[in-house]
């Protein structure tokens, strides 16, 4: 599916994609969303965890910027050459916290970026520059790669994860 180039498009691959990963979920049992070695050396909980933290950056990044901040991204001690480390600092953050709160907080993410997603306009999110932190990026792609693109990666390697772990 080519990336979204509306607010339209966004929004629909973005709820297609948490559709068809909640659905993935649904099929595992809670106890088996716990078991490490899924995607990589992760469980599905990790998995919603990663998820969830960065959409809250991509939040924090798009909040600071309406206050005419200039964000630090990917994080303050973590530059985009260094998403794995980034990656492991966000795991090792949510790695204890119970699967029903790592879920909730991920649904509740969702929905807060959609709701947010829906009151911007198609000049706002698509249009370079807008926002002078997301340079020569757009803002509608930080929300995809938070969003649609995120959600249907996290559904492939899940539903290979466990098919790998299935024959094994």
């Amino acid at each position: 599916m080519p990336r979204p180039t509306s607010k339209t498009q966004l929004l629909d691959q973005s709820r297609q994609n948490f559709d068809l990963l909640q659905t993935e979920i649904a099929k595992i049992t809670p106890e088996n969303r716990v078991i490490s070695g899924i995607v990589g050396e992760w469980s599905v909980k990790d998995v919603l965890g990663h998820l969830y933290e960065w959409q809250q950056m991509v939040l924090r990044w798009y909040q600071a910027g309406k206050r005419g901040e200039t964000p630090k991204t990917p994080h303050a001690n973590y530059n985009w050459g260094e998403i794995p480390a980034l990656n492991q600092h966000i795991y090792e953050m949510y790695r204890d916290i119970p699967l029903d709160e790592i879920q909730q907080k991920f649904n509740d993410s969702h929905e807060e970026t959609m709701k947010l997603i829906e009151g911007m306009t198609d000049e706002e999110l698509f249009t370079p520059k807008v926002y002078a932190w997301t340079k020569t990026t757009t803002l509608g792609s930080y929300w995809t790669s938070a969003t649609c693109s995120h959600y249907d990666w996290a559904y492939k390697e899940i539903k290979r994860g466990f098919k790998a772990k299935n024959k094994a």
